[in-house]
């Protein structure tokens, strides 16, 4: 009975190969059956062997009579006579018997084999198959075609169908509790979700529905995310789509999408449609180097039309993203339309751990982790940053095989994802010293200067296109003031000031400084009025070819006198600040070459207890 039973499942182990027929194999294997047959046929109508030599018949007839001949092979006219270790060939006529002609020459055929090969089945066969081969050939040649053909006007058809995602009742659910970061977007989205649940206490005070929902913010704020989250706690339908998804290259298609969308939302109410990006399709009609663009205004035009047509009885609210509402259309934001606008912003500092608490679920992390230094650490990071970031500090304690992720990892997870992974450049000694000058010169002015941040790490380790780097400690300011603002240009500037002081000779390095601190200062002058020109807005940007210039030339010429003044006054003051601390500039310099980096408990140490000097004046 055992052995029963492991034959029984040795046969359930055997692998059954299956051939799956196809069109296209059909083709091809009859291609190759026909390829081998003709190449058959032509193999065997060939001229014989240059080794096996011809004979006339009579010659055949005179070796058989002298007993050389051993065995005669006849297939149809041609004949094949074995004399010995040679090999002959010869041929009779057509319809001629074989033994008919040894018995009218006298000669016996009794102790030659005589072996006739029948081959008029065969070539019957090869007949009709290569007759009718080529018909069936045909006929399945033209039934692709004509297959291929009705596929392609099926999917012209298709063009106006919605591609939108949905997300139904019974998708795993993202809700409220899964967004942090955002709590006056999620507390204007609850009066959404309540409406969509409990429609009748609003109808019977007279309240409209909200018919959209304009989600505005910087990238990996959580756009997205929260729309999901608004279906999820609702628990309705979500149907999500990119505006870039509406456009194709035939004119129309877009409209038709968008009417194929509602018409599918409508029949699944209550619902929500999200669009993602919705600049890509609802920008500001009639501008343009052209003048507009008729497929994205055909598309933008129907969304305005079905945002119209909702009856008060629909319960279908419309959300949309984006990151530049400045371009949209005033039609598609005026109330009645896009009802409300949601604004998120980059996460403070309760926030960042809030995001931090969701991400790091499911990750093991050491005891020493303090989350509220993480998220002091974290100033301008997005939630999609943060996740970012936590993402590879597992991976790094991965590589390195902790058991936990710690402060460490936290740490170096966080400057990758500002500043890029490390780089190992093979640096000469002079590169070397003139990149630790430079951190050094960065370092020290903002150690002088009253409303900078505090020194975080320094470093002369290449990470992206920077050779080394000078990160703060970051604070949270909602408003910047003028000081402030010109003391950021002369830590900018420091790293330039010191090359310039110790080797008498400016480099490169400083080139991304010299932009950053032009863009501030320039800044300064045409947006936040802070120089002699007085509050004005100066701003001269183009950003449509209809756009004409609102300032003269000599005023253009006076914002660049202010421009070059307050950078000026910054670098003077940098400069000052080196001249002063040279012995410290060395101290810091030298210890970088060192050790390549400095934490600021070292830092602290080095320089000792802070000494502030005046800021510049401009």
């Amino acid at each position: 009975m055992a052995s029963n039973g492991k034959k029984n499942n040795k046969k359930q182990r055997i692998i059954k190969v299956k051939i799956k027929a196809s069109w296209k194999n059909v083709l091809i294997y009859a291609f190759l059956f026909l390829f081998a047959m003709f190449f058959f046929m032509g193999f065997n109508a060939q001229e014989p062997f240059e080794n096996t030599k011809t004979v006339p018949l009579s010659q055949v007839i005179q070796d058989v009579k002298a007993n050389k001949v051993s065995e005669i092979t006849v297939l149809d006219n041609k004949l094949t006579v074995l004399e010995g270790k040679n090999t002959l060939q010869s041929y009779k006529e057509g319809g001629a018997n074989v033994y008919q002609i040894f018995k009218d020459a006298g000669v016996p055929l009794d102790k030659t084999k005589v072996v006739i090969k029948d081959q008029t089945g065969l070539n019957n066969w090869l007949g009709i198959i290569s007759s009718v081969l080529p018909i069936i050939l045909m006929v399945a040649f033209f039934y692709f075609i004509f297959r291929q053909a009705r596929g392609a006007q099926e999917n012209i058809f298709s063009f106006g169908q919605s591609r939108a995602k949905l997300f139904s009742k019974d998708t795993p659910r993202i809700s409220f509790a899964n967004v942090a970061g955002v709590d006056e977007a999620k507390q204007e989205l609850t009066e959404i979700v309540d409406f969509l649940k409990n429609p009748q206490k609003y109808k019977a005070m007279g309240a409209r529905t909200p018919k959209g929902v304009l989600m505005v913010g910087p990238s990996g704020t959580g756009k997205t995310l929260l729309a999901r989250a608004t279906a999820g706690e609702a628990n309705v339908p979500f149907f999500s789509m990119a505006g870039s998804e509406f456009m194709e290259m035939l004119v129309g298609v877009g409209a038709s999408r968008v009417r194929d969308l509602f018409n599918t939302a409508k029949k699944a109410q209550p619902a929500i449609i999200f669009i993602d990006e919705i600049d890509a399709i609802g920008r500001q009609r009639g501008f343009g180097i052209m003048g507009g663009h008729d497929e994205r205004e055909q598309t933008l035009n129907q969304i305005l039309v079905e945002m119209d047509g909702f009856s008060p009885t629909e319960q279908l609210v419309v959300m949309a993203a984006t990151n530049r509402p400045d371009v949209l259309d005033p039609a598609l934001v005026r109330p009645g339309r896009f009802d409300r606008r949601v604004l998120l912003d980059m996460p403070d500092v309760v926030g960042r751990k809030a995001i931090l608490s969701i991400h790091a679920k499911g990750k093991p992390f050491h005891n020493d982790v303090n989350w509220e230094r993480v998220a002091k650490r974290t100033v301008g990071f997005s939630g999609a940053d943060l996740e970012n970031m936590l993402n590879e500090a597992a991976i790094l304690a991965a590589r390195l095989g902790k058991k936990a992720i710690d402060m460490s990892d936290l740490e170096e997870a966080a400057t990758k994802v500002k500043l890029g992974p490390e780089k190992k450049r093979l640096q000469s000694e002079e590169d070397r010293k003139m990149t630790a000058y430079h951190e050094a010169g960065h370092a020290l002015v903002s150690w002088q200067m009253p409303h900078m941040d505090p020194i975080h790490r320094i470093s002369i380790v290449s990470r992206g296109l920077s050779l080394g780097h000078t990160m703060m400690e970051p604070t949270e300011h909602i408003h910047e003031t003028k000081t402030r603002l010109i003391e950021q240009i002369s830590v900018m500037l420091g790293g330039r000031a010191a090359e310039n002081m110790i080797f008498k000779e400016m480099t490169t390095g400083a080139s991304d400084d010299i932009a950053k601190a032009t863009s501030v200062a320039r800044t300064m002058v045409v947006e936040y009025g802070m120089s002699e020109l007085g509050p004005i807005n100066l701003d001269n940007e183009q950003r449509t070819i209809y756009d004409q210039k609102t300032i003269s030339p000599a005023m253009a010429s006076k914002i660049d006198e202010q421009i070059k003044k307050i950078t000026d006054a910054a670098y003077k003051a940098a400069v000052a600040i080196l001249v002063k601390l040279k012995d410290k500039l060395d101290i810091i310099a030298e210890e970088l070459l060192k050790k390549e980096t400095i934490d600021a408990d070292e830092f602290i140490r080095l320089l000792g207890p802070k000494k502030a000097l005046s800021p510049a004046k401009v």
